[in-house]
């Protein structure tokens, strides 16, 4: 066991001092006002993540070499700053593989992967079109593809950005299509639906997990959509007799599910079925990322009057939890 987690922290008085052992997600030299370089780096495991600081790179207490991806075990004062939990980390060493498991330091979907499969699977077998039932059987009937997709997140640092986290974010978007695709008649459930399976699939090879979450080299150069345009191309083509106006309906799904060129998608939606795809994908990204601001105020100690950190995925603003400051005044 590794010992203290993030969500430990916010309990502990100020300038208490830690032992933790934690994930390097990021890295960076900076320098102060006054010239002098210092260590910014985020530090995280499967409750969370905490900005912290090494003040003086220099010193033997904290001059071991270490990369983003490594595991460190640190000695640190945690304190606020700007109301913020922060770090300031005074001892350091790289971890040995003994002194902590893997599954302590990713963030996990909190969901049943076995349910949420089992869910999955029954909407693909519902479906109308014996085509697009055995396009998607074609897929995730591979096992290898079956475990990358249970196991990869949706993101790297967005929108469902722990382990599971593309599966659970399918899974969420097939709840709302079924909520939705009903109260519109021109829209044909077998795409929409086919669209929310496919859509993100290329980040099974875009994303890498094993000590952190980070892009290939494939996802890289590529990226996702044209990643999954190819998986999606290769099984069609193993199909014989697919119908060719809806293998370019299908593509045009995955192509367009991005909504805007500026956004990574090469074309705009140009059916209902696309831009239903984009507005419920948009939807259930944005929703979740003020969620995951709101446990991590909360993890910080942040009273509910406080408004969040400025969220990059909603151009800088702030949120605020309505629910919990409403609760509050009651």
């Amino acid at each position: 066991m590794k010992g203290l987690s993030i969500a430990d922290l916010a309990a502990l008085p100020e300038n208490q001092s830690i032992d933790g052992i934690f994930l390097v997600l990021s890295r960076q030299l900076r320098t102060t006002k006054t010239g002098k370089p210092y260590l910014s780096l985020t530090l995280g495991d499967c409750t969370g993540q905490i900005e912290s600081r090494i003040w003086d790179p220099s010193h033997p207490d904290v001059s071991t070499p270490f990369e983003r991806g490594d595991v460190i075990k640190v000695r640190a004062l945690a304190s606020r700053f700007d109301g913020s939990l922060q770090l300031k980390v005074e001892k350091l060493r790289l971890a040995t593989a003994t002194e902590y498991d893997r599954s302590e330091l990713l963030p996990a979907t909190t969901q049943n992967v076995t349910l949420m499969w089992q869910s999955l699977l029954q909407v693909i077998d519902s479906l109308e079109s014996p085509h697009l039932r055995r396009l998607l059987h074609v897929l995730i009937d591979d096992p290898q593809l079956q475990q990358a997709y249970q196991q990869a997140p949706a993101a790297r640092q967005l929108h469902h950005a722990w382990l599971g986290g593309l599966l659970e974010h399918v899974v969420s978007l097939l709840g709302l299509a079924q909520r939705v695709v009903p109260h519109y008649p021109i829209v044909s459930p077998d795409l929409v639906y086919t669209g929310i399976l496919l859509h993100d699939i290329g980040k099974i090879h875009e994303l890498s997990w094993q000590t952190g979450f980070e892009y290939t080299t494939e996802g890289q150069l590529l990226g996702h959509i044209p990643i999954g345009i190819s998986m999606v191309e290769r099984a069609i083509d193993s199909i014989p007799d697919f119908p060719p106006r809806l293998r370019t309906i299908v593509l045009h799904l995955i192509l367009s599910h991005h909504g805007r060129l500026e956004f990574g998608s090469p074309k705009l939606p140009m059916i209902p079925e696309a831009l239903m795809l984009n507005f419920l994908d948009d939807l259930d990204a944005k929703m979740q990322t003020i969620a995951s601001e709101f446990q991590k105020a909360a993890r910080q100690g942040k009273p509910a009057y406080e408004m969040t950190d400025r969220i990059w995925a909603l151009d800088q603003r702030t949120m605020l939890d309505t629910r919990a400051w409403l609760a509050q005044s009651e």
